[in-house]
């Protein structure tokens, strides 16, 4: 064995330990959490709010000894931050709607096991890179699906479900985030050096090499737009925007592509009444605050009364506001956990997007590089918009806040962009 192996061993080791520490203080705050919704309902320690974070527990500590035993090198950070944002989850949902927490816990499970099979299982990607057509195809074949087959479990709305069997309903467009990235991951990664070549040369010498990206990309969002599933096509534009910058380094393409956004937003606020209501109700929703602008007017409400330290879980009222444990989980956590609570949550995604733009710069190769820049920018993003929307600093665009928020679809495909950061932090390119 040579020093370099008994060095790398004791790093192992060190970061281990770390990792556990970090468990630990998630598992503290989640149980505590629990504890507390659990006199605040019951007046006593009831089983019915300890089996959730229970569940969590075993699966989190399970997958810190499998990740330790084949994936050693991997970032010490990730899992503890997954963990507490699933058991910070699986607390909320038990205090907004506890008829879904079982369906949450089962989630929860599966996104363990799917994140580890993901981070341990493949030798290399290049499975990913060589079918990306194909894979990108079959998730707009699945999309255009929801126009004739898609239905809403909630029984009104868009319908950009998919049934599937055992009452499970599959939302097309969160598998087309992850398909999409690594369709543009890899098409950036073959065309980077001519993209940049014909960037010195000028826009138009440019434009061979992005028209069958923008094709495919075009059509994404043609098919989005058709289903006014407006905030999926906002993260889509982010992520081709941002990649396309990160590719080319050049910053036109940044500044026409929002002043683009902005177009389309505009548009699309005299064709969608959706667009309107949610423009309407960002810019001035006192006048409906009863009526079109309920939602966003009582999460107004829940922010002003948490205050600094919030009112205590299970103390305050967040089920004033409708679609709370989906679209607002984080007004109900800023009521409930306060000002502390919500700046705790905007930090733990700011590690989460430094872990992940510090892993795509340490990577060699530049697929895995814009792989692991584009899983950062759709948590990132996506967080961004959701928090956004809730405080009313940002147009309400439906997103769901990650690993937190109820939902099965979310919650799986995070839970596949996590274990690919995972497998990613643990690749040793010497």
């Amino acid at each position: 064995m040579t020093i370099y192996d008994l060095f790398s061993e004791e790093i192992d080791e060190v970061n281990g330990r770390r990792e556990r520490l970090l468990l630990a203080i998630a598992a503290a705050f989640v149980f505590v959490n629990a504890l507390a919704l659990s006199l605040a309902r019951e007046g006593r320690v009831a089983w019915a709010h300890l089996w959730g974070p229970g569940v969590w527990l075993l699966l989190m500590a399970g997958a810190h000894l499998i990740l330790q035993r084949l994936r050693p090198q991997r970032d010490p950070f990730l899992l503890p931050i997954l963990a507490l944002l699933m058991g910070w989850g699986v607390v909320l949902i038990d205090r907004l709607a506890p008829n879904f927490l079982a369906r949450q816990v089962v989630w929860v499970a599966v996104g363990t096991a799917v994140l580890l099979i993901i981070a341990v299982l493949p030798q290399d990607l290049r499975w990913l890179r060589r079918y990306r057509y194909t894979w990108l195809i079959g998730g707009l074949a699945l999309l255009a699906a929801t126009l004739l087959f898609g239905v809403n479990p909630a029984g009104y709305g868009a319908a950009l479900w998919l049934p599937l069997p055992g009452h499970i309903f599959f939302q097309p467009s969160e598998l087309l985030k992850i398909l999409l990235l690594v369709f543009l991951a890899s098409y950036f990664d073959e065309r980077e050096s001519l993209l940049r070549l014909s960037h010195r040369e000028g826009l138009l010498a440019s434009l061979p090499y992005l028209a069958p990206l923008l094709l495919m990309w075009g059509f994404c969002m043609v098919l989005l737009v058709w289903q006014q599933d407006l905030g999926a096509a906002t993260l889509f534009f982010i992520l081709f925007l941002s990649l396309l910058y990160l590719s080319t380094g050049n910053k036109w393409y940044v500044l026409g592509g929002l002043a683009l956004l902005l177009l389309a937003g505009a548009i699309a606020y005299k064709l969608f009444p959706l667009v309107a209501l949610r423009v309407d109700a960002w810019w001035n929703p006192w006048p409906e605050a009863d009526n079109r602008a309920f939602q966003i007017v009582q999460s107004l409400y829940a922010l002003a009364s948490g205050g600094v330290l919030g009112q205590g879980i299970g103390q305050g009222f967040p089920d004033y506001i409708p679609v709370v444990h989906s679209d607002f989980a984080f007004a109900a956590i800023a009521e409930e956990w306060g000002l502390v609570g919500s700046l705790g949550v905007v930090a733990v995604f700011a590690l989460l997007a430094h872990r992940g733009i510090r892993i795509a710069l340490l990577r060699k190769r530049p697929f895995q590089q814009y792989l692991a820049a584009g899983i950062t920018i759709l948590f990132s993003a996506q967080a961004l918009l959701i928090m956004g929307g809730v405080t009313k600093l940002l147009p309400l665009t439906g997103v769901t806040l990650p690993f937190v928020s109820y939902g099965g679809s979310s919650l799986f495909i995070s839970s596949v962009m996590a274990g690919l950061l995972l497998y990613l932090s643990s690749q040793d390119e010497g």
